[in-house]
């Protein structure tokens, strides 16, 4: 009797998914700049995070959950303007490499907290 083969486990960072979704979308008009405004709070509303202006990205636990989240987003897209959705593994996404020019303006620094007594 032969014996089935192990299925070989890729690692986790070629398991798990990171979804990038790049897009172009109008605000010429009052009625683009609403449509623009519903498509972010649906990107933000499944779980994108914003890496760079109109560049938002989604960690998936698997290629099928990513393809999920990326039918789901497709579904919401504008009758106007342009959305690409684009899948690298975790590990490539830990190979980005991120270079700054010149220094940005630092954050406005919170007020520190109000003890009362």
């Amino acid at each position: 009797m032969a014996h089935a083969r192990p299925v070989p486990q890729l690692p986790w960072g070629m398991r798990s998914m990171w979804v990038f979704a790049m897009f172009d979308l109008p605000t010429d008009t009052p009625k683009a700049r609403k449509a623009y405004a519903r498509f972010r709070k649906c990107l933000l509303d499944d779980g994108f995070s914003m890496m760079q202006y109109s560049i938002y990205v989604r960690h998936c636990a698997s290629v099928e959950n990513a393809d999920v989240h990326t039918k789901r987003m497709g579904e919401q897209v504008p009758s106007e303007g342009e959305v690409r959705f684009m899948m690298i593994t975790d590990f490539q996404f830990g190979r980005i490499a991120v270079f700054v020019g010149k220094k940005r303006q630092s954050k406005l620094v919170s007020p520190p907290q109000l003890e009362l007594f």
